[in-house]
């Protein structure tokens, strides 16, 4: 079943010249669009995320010496 969405006669065009340009249909280009956007709004989740951890001292060293185990940890050499 398909659902419609209202959008701006300029989204529409734009829509439309992209999926001219692609010879995508314009759901494929909602698709694209949208996968792209959801990939943009993790990253900046994740970025935040990030950036907090490295704002907090203590969470941060907690984070740098579990880093450095994992390291150590990949390090082993299988004699097996």
């Amino acid at each position: 079943m398909a659902t419609q969405a209202r959008i701006s006669p300029d989204t529409h065009k734009r829509l439309t010249r992209l999926a001219d340009l692609t010879g995508k249909t314009q759901s494929e280009v909602i698709d694209t669009a949208l996968r792209a956007f959801e990939r943009d709004v993790y990253l900046e989740r994740l970025n935040d995320s990030f950036t907090a951890l490295r704002a907090d001292p203590d969470a941060w060293q907690e984070e740098l010496a579990e880093r450095a185990e994992w390291d150590a940890a990949g390090h082993i050499e299988d004699d097996g």
